[in-house]
């Protein structure tokens, strides 16, 4: 087994050790990378992440530290880092089995974030974690808490994003301020659809190749591994429902038989018949409609939406029968995905920067397609926040 690079990420990892002598990867599909927007095609071109500044994120747990207990709480905030090999750091630095450190969710290395891990590491004193400092890396708080960080167990994300070199992509690339702001009004009434971005499937949709590789048995890779690839195929399953009924325009309504999930809840529950409490709520982003995330079990899905789902997956048959001979549990994940408390300001004129929260799992960078072509935008780690299955 290939041993783990310093700073290598979890995208770049997935490949290395995998492809033997003489085995060809099938292509990815050819549609893998078309998510159409719902709210009109971008306004603009733009850079994205000219330095890891314009790309912040804090990590929400929902929860502070109790100030005793078995593990150790250690927030910090890091810029250029590879989340993965943070924790084996504090793994090492600990004196513990990396399998004793946690966190919620990964983040990206080409930005400044700031998130929590914990360590169970049992007794009172609080150790010094000063070697831990310094190559991007500044501790904020360490201290005793009865409970571990789990893989998905956060509130959300609140991002701070900054594209540069606006360039408008017609009259001559004028910046349309008044145009964007309307299109960014838009967006905070109505939400956006919440697709897996592109990071979810590796570079080229390499994530896409290994996993139909991976349901022909061709590779037995470890099971970090074999969980993006099964992530990937099934965030794939999920994009084409999404795709299809933003075509459609109903990818933020409710359709008889839909299974409704709660706003920064993964519970659900199906409306046969939609009436107008539940447009009123829809209207409200208080509940959202949703896709399947593809695998054994059955389908909560009704009617119509059911249907709908259904035809727009009837040609992925290959797909669907991988995960669920992998072993794949059915789940579902909304198909809109509110952006909490949105805001925007113009450094310069051909300069916007953004503010906004999201929920577990949800990518910044899906969002900012309804606004702009953006250069510089994919990492790898991106929106991974959700943890073993976003949904």
């Amino acid at each position: 087994m290939a041993q783990r690079r310093a700073g290598r990420r979890p995208a770049e990892e997935a490949t290395e050790g995998l492809d033997r002598p003489g085995l060809t990867l099938p292509d990815p599909p050819a549609d893998w990378a078309v998510l159409p927007p719902a709210a009109g095609a971008p306004l603009v071109a733009a850079r994205l992440r000219a330095s890891p500044e314009d790309f912040q994120v804090v990590e929400d747990l929902g929860f502070g530290p109790s100030g005793d207990g078995d593990h150790l709480m250690v927030r910090l905030r890091k810029r250029g880092a590879n989340t993965e090999w943070v924790a084996r750091r504090l793994a090492v630095i600990l004196g513990v089995s990396p399998a004793k450190v946690s966190y919620a969710g990964l983040k990206d290395r080409h930005a400044v974030t700031e998130q929590s891990f914990s360590v169970h590491l049992p007794g009172k004193h609080l150790p010094d974690l000063a070697a831990l400092e310094g190559a991007g890396i500044t501790l904020l708080e360490v201290a005793r808490n009865r409970r571990m960080v789990r893989r998905g167990g956060l509130k959300g994300n609140r991002f701070t994003l900054v594209l540069r070199e606006l360039r408008g992509l017609a009259d001559g690339g004028a910046v349309p301020t008044e145009a964007i702001e309307a299109r960014l009004a838009l967006l905070a009434r109505q939400g956006t659809p919440n697709y897996f971005g592109e990071q979810r499937f590796g570079q080229g949709g390499g994530n896409l190749t290994r996993a139909l590789a991976l349901f022909a048995g061709q590779r037995e890779p470890r099971s970090y591994q074999r969980g993006l690839y099964v992530s990937a195929a099934r965030g794939y399953l999920f994009n084409q429902v999404l795709g299809a009924r933003v075509r459609r325009g109903l990818w933020d309504q409710a359709l008889p038989g839909e299974a409704l999930c709660l706003e920064g809840s993964r519970s659900y529950f199906v409306a046969p018949q939609p009436d107008e409490t539940i447009r009123a709520r829809l209207a409200a982003q208080d509940v959202h409609p949703s896709g399947p995330l593809w695998g054994l079990g059955p389908n909560p899905a009704e009617g119509e939406a059911l249907a709908l789902e259904l035809a727009a997956l009837a040609d992925h048959g290959e797909w669907r029968a991988g995960l669920e001979a992998y072993g794949a549990r059915l789940g579902r994940r909304a198909l809109r995905v509110q952006l909490r408390d949105l805001a925007w300001r113009w450094p310069d004129p051909r300069t916007l920067e953004l503010s906004f929260g999201l929920p577990p799992g949800a990518y910044a960078t899906a969002a900012l397609r309804e606004v702009a072509q953006v250069e510089g935008g994919a990492d790898g780690e991106e929106g991974v926040e959700g943890g073993a299955e976003e949904g």
